[in-house]
């Protein structure tokens, strides 16, 4: 599976019926190993990336994440779905434009979000966030890369956790012509029930970022696709910076008795 056609296709199969679990790798060698371990698809995590730059996250520009959408889609044959954040515009037009680029870098989906990024109005008013999902639908569409959009609305994690508005939200996506659904945040199955329900039949991609369910547990609640957004990289900089603090603070190593080999990594490296 090479073409970007036939990677957007097979994408668009893995919604269409039971559940499947999409890592979110930073840079290409995290994306080759998860598609060694045979995940079927994978996603980009606006975070993850940052912090691989020395970037804090929602602070890096649209050429630097175009280019890594382009790397990341060129290392693996396995779909990408591209975390592009808030579109990085706020009018319609200037999503739909940057939606238009990405959708020419090979990935097989992408996400656009309604945070504003301003504590004191976390969201996008309603009318605007649901235009910017109908010009990000237009611009795919008139792409004809089949590339599957998500919409997510982040009040959960953006300090508005109200559940009736997400489902507002969402089912107005849904509307607009949004492939899949997803709020980040849910943490209890009731409501990520509610959101299945208020969506439905449209899949909906539900946010795994400690240890509070199981794919099982998700995957009978009728969730179709489970990510974890920047989990994995805040597992690897766990393991970093508990190794490189205990150099510096005490001036010993018995952290690296965790680390892998390099013979283990070369293995998974050799092609």
């Amino acid at each position: 599976m090479t073409e970007s056609s036939d990677r957007c296709r097979a994408f668009r199969q893995l919604h269409e019926r039971g559940c499947f679990v999409i890592p979110n790798p930073w840079d290409i060698g995290s994306a080759r190993v998860l598609a060694q371990l045979g995940f079927k698809a994978l996603a980009t995590t606006s975070a993850g990336f940052a912090w691989s730059v020395g970037r804090a996250d929602n602070r890096v520009s649209l050429e630097a994440t175009l280019d890594h959408l382009r790397a990341m889609s060129g290392a693996v044959d396995v779909p990408i779905n591209a975390d592009f954040g808030g579109g990085f515009g706020v009018d319609a037009a200037a999503v739909a434009g940057h939606v238009t680029q990405a959708a020419s870098t090979g990935i097989a989906g992408l996400s656009i979000e309604d945070s504003t990024g301003d504590p004191s109005q976390p969201l996008f008013d309603f009318t605007l966030a649901v235009d910017r999902i109908k010009a990000a639908r237009q611009a795919i569409d008139q792409s004809r890369t089949g590339v599957l959009l998500t919409a997510r609305s982040e009040g959960f994690i953006a300090g508005r956790p109200d559940l009736a508005e997400t489902l507002r939200r969402l089912t107005a996506f849904a509307d607009a012509g949004a492939d899949c659904l997803y709020a980040p945040g849910l943490k209890t199955m009731a409501d990520i029930k509610a959101v299945v329900s208020a969506v439905a039949p449209k899949p909906v991609n539900v946010l795994v970022a400690s240890d509070f369910t199981t794919v099982a547990e998700l995957t009978a609640a009728g969730v179709r696709r489970i990510s974890v957004g920047g989990a994995l990289a805040r597992t690897a900089w766990a393991g970093f910076l508990s190794a490189a603090r205990e150099i510096a603070e005490q001036g010993t190593f018995a952290s690296f008795s965790r680390a892998a080999s390099g013979v283990e990594l070369n293995k998974l490296f050799t092609t």
